[in-house]
């Protein structure tokens, strides 16, 4: 059945609808703004701090950009099939490309702190391995909304089938990453032998990594039970609560790393650069390493 003439009720339980109601222009104004500052800033650092492995956040940021201003372009004309399938294809793979730029970001603390060998994925197969699942995730949801894009009844069901199972092996995927990184820090702070004060700030960047995939997480197990419950769900029948679960939550990661860019993951390794190391010992003292020009001063 073509979808071009089929224009039931919104209010109509047994019918599929793009939206059950009339997108807010106002609202995806507002992150339409929001999107392209924290895009343009997260831009502006990767040039002049040259982080070019962020890049798959900033293509993030601006899938989110171009997919509210499809939500604006769908307020005109809520059956225009186009419009919609480019906001909602848009809008689901995005998060993909920022856990993408996640997984990057605890390699790079790896390595920061010298602590691979306390990885329980080997340093070399991890980005590797979840990126690959990213990818796989990415995929099912683009194809779904390209099935989707055939506009009949049935390609369109079986569209959101198919985004369901990629949005079932980005849960899958991410939840076992958040397993590999909470691993990591437990043995890499059980069996570190010195505190460095240089390398302190690597714990902030794993709260940062933390909070990060929450918000992820939260966004995508939303989404889950939004397809889950149906086109005629009570989530697709409450705009505020995309932009509450999704539209926020993103806007927030994106905000969190400008706030813990990183980009200070850049230094070189402990190994390679002096370092002030608090050593537990019989005595308690605080030693100073790399310099023989800094007496030890005895706590």
């Amino acid at each position: 059945m073509a979808f071009e003439n089929y224009k039931p009720s919104l209010d109509d339980p047994n019918a599929w609808v793009p939206y059950r109601y009339y997108p807010s222009v106002p609202a995806a104004a507002v992150f339409i703004a929001l999107y392209s500052i924290v895009t343009i800033a997260h831009i502006a650092i990767i040039v002049t701090r040259r982080t070019w492995s962020f890049t798959p956040f900033i293509i993030g940021g601006l899938f989110e950009l171009v997919g509210y201003i499809g939500r604006v372009i769908s307020a005109g004309d809520i059956w225009a099939l186009g419009p919609y399938i480019v906001q909602s294809i848009l809008l689901l793979v995005a998060p993909a490309l920022f856990a993408a730029s996640i997984y990057i970001i605890l390699g790079q603390i790896m390595v920061f702190v010298d602590g691979a060998q306390f990885s329980l994925v080997p340093r070399r197969w991890l980005t590797k391995v979840f990126v690959a699942g990213d990818v796989v995730s990415f995929l099912l949801q683009m194809a779904g909304g390209g099935i989707q894009a055939a506009g009949t009844l049935d390609f369109l069901n079986l569209g959101e089938k198919i985004i369901i199972a990629g949005l079932f092996a980005q849960i899958v995927f991410f939840g076992f990453f958040i397993v590999v990184a909470i691993t990591f820090q437990v043995r890499f702070t059980r069996h570190q032998g010195a505190l460095s004060l240089r390398l302190a700030k690597w714990k902030k960047h794993m709260h940062a990594l933390y909070v990060g995939s929450l918000l992820i997480m939260v966004r995508s197990i939303f989404r889950v039970v939004e397809y889950l419950m149906g086109n005629n769900g009570f989530l697709l029948r409450h705009e505020y609560l995309l932009y509450i679960f999704d539209a926020t939550l993103m806007f927030l990661v994106m905000v969190l790393f400008l706030w813990v860019h990183p980009s200070e993951l850049k230094s070189s390794p402990p190994s390679e650069e002096s370092s002030y190391t608090l050593v537990i010992g019989a005595n308690d003292t605080l030693k100073h390493k790399g310099s023989s020009q800094h007496p030890s001063h005895r706590v």
